[in-house]
């Protein structure tokens, strides 16, 4: 059973696939810049319940390709999972204090992992921050095992968050956010596009898993809307509306 998050109200997660979780995530979406131990801390315990549903986490062998200060890191220890992390950000690295345990300065373009070492593969809201997405994703299932699972997260670049602190103004273009984001604060947005930020769209990986399906390297397991109820997730399955509605992807894999 999940504990109750203390910066959350007190309420325990909302049960997987409730209207309620989506609600939640979403609401906590909203002090991501404000209150990171809140936002982080509950979407690592979602994230740990929905790998679940895919993969055994206890004494499992896991990568976290953008793990960033250790929220996750903490989730999947509890876990009982055999963590290690990697991101090529000092900032994030030490955005708690320190660095973590277990945790390397690596690109998830040119992963520092034996091939087929790995039980699990994971990355959340890390493929629009790279600007080759297709190269990391050959990576995390390189990286994998036979059998092992990849589980890839993002947020579309069409989706209303997808300028992250930018948004809504990325819709009439990445660097005119950004560029109007810097004029208003006095400096560049964390998030900028082009250096920091780039456009992924499902569309992009959806071409990316059809061709590691066809050359054998991984089967599917699910794709899917990260925060949307069980109900609504065949939204993710519609070209273009997809692009739109999804506010966030995730595509599972398990490694042939």
């Amino acid at each position: 059973m999940t504990a109750p998050h203390p910066s959350s109200g007190g309420d325990a997660l909302a049960p997987s696939g409730t209207l309620r979780r989506s609600v939640q995530l979403l609401r906590a979406f909203r002090v991501e810049q404000t209150d990171p131990d809140r936002f982080y801390s509950l979407l690592a315990l979602d994230s740990i319940r929905e790998v679940r549903r895919w993969c055994e986490l206890e004494g499992a062998a896991v990568l976290d390709v953008g793990g960033g200060p250790g929220y996750f890191a903490d989730a999947f220890a509890a876990a009982g999972a055999r963590y290690a992390g990697v991101d090529p950000d000092v900032g994030e690295l030490t955005a708690r204090g320190g660095v973590g345990t277990n945790m390397m300065r690596a690109s998830g373009l040119a992963l520092p992992v034996a091939t087929g070492a790995l039980d699990l593969v994971y990355s959340s809201n890390v493929l629009e921050h790279v600007p080759q997405p297709e190269v990391m994703a050959d990576e995390m299932v390189r990286v994998a095992r036979p059998g092992g699972t990849v589980v890839i997260s993002w947020t579309p670049w069409l989706s209303p968050w997808g300028g992250h602190e930018t948004a809504p103004w990325h819709y009439l273009g990445g660097r005119r956010a950004a560029d109007r984001y810097a004029r208003r604060t006095g400096h560049r947005p964390k998030n900028d596009f082009g250096r920091s930020l780039y456009a992924c769209s499902v569309e992009r990986m959806m071409r990316w898993l059809d061709g590691a399906r066809a050359d054998g390297r991984a089967e599917v397991v699910e794709v899917l809307p990260r925060y949307h109820p069980a109900w609504a997730r065949w939204v993710v399955h519609v070209p273009g509306v997809r692009e739109v509605v999804s506010w966030n992807a995730v595509i599972v894999v398990r490694k042939r």
